[in-house]
């Protein structure tokens, strides 16, 4: 009895599940338990539908001492950063001032070629400008083989690079602050958007 038992696939036969029915445990027909290869393949599945969605926003670790600074609340604004003219190294802590009211736009793209021994290399150079619309302007010029690439790259250093701009008004105070003063040698160069287009002041009258 137990030879026909066997024979006929029982528990206690050679194929039966009790002694390694490969049909069995590999997904066989009539069966009710599901085959190793069809699982696995199913969970290669998610693994790339999860690499193909959006990324989550990793928190910030800051690595610089002034990072760590800014992280702890110990700076309250860019402003003393500029007054102790402390260099800026990660692009997070301006995302963490100005952030919401940053605004970037890509000036201008262009290939730059390089002459090695197998030919010519292409690669592209983007010129970023960022700034928020209230003094903080900054740009970025970046080169890399993907035009995404460079683009993503100068908006970092465009970051790093931000600046105060000083404005004010130049004659009537119409509309907002525009004039931009700086000085060149022994001038100060004054732009204005009135009919002359530069105005030279002499440093020492």
């Amino acid at each position: 009895m137990a030879d026909d038992a066997g024979a006929a696939g029982g528990p206690g036969g050679p194929r039966g599940p009790g002694m390694g029915n490969r049909g069995g445990f590999r997904g066989g027909f009539g069966s009710g338990i599901r085959g190793r290869g069809r699982s696995r393949g199913r969970g290669r599945g998610r693994g790339r539908g999860a690499r193909g969605g959006k990324a989550e926003d990793k928190e910030w670790m800051p690595v610089t001492k002034l990072g760590r600074l800014v992280k702890d609340m110990k700076i309250k604004s860019l402003e003393e950063i500029y007054l102790f003219s402390l260099p800026i190294k990660e692009s997070e802590i301006i995302d963490f001032f100005l952030g919401a009211s940053l605004k970037d736009e890509v000036l201008k793209i262009m290939p730059v070629q390089k002459q090695t021994r197998a030919g010519q290399r292409t690669r592209f150079k983007a010129f970023v400008a960022i700034g928020d619309y209230n003094g903080q302007v900054g740009l970025g010029v970046k080169c890399s083989k993907e035009v995404a690439t460079a683009i993503r790259g100068a908006i970092i250093l465009a970051k790093l690079s931000i600046v105060p701009v000083r404005r004010g008004y130049w004659g009537n105070k119409i509309g907002k602050p525009h004039t931009v003063p700086c000085k060149v040698t022994e001038f100060h160069l004054i732009t204005s958007p009135h009919l002359r287009p530069c105005l030279l002041i002499p440093s020492h009258p």
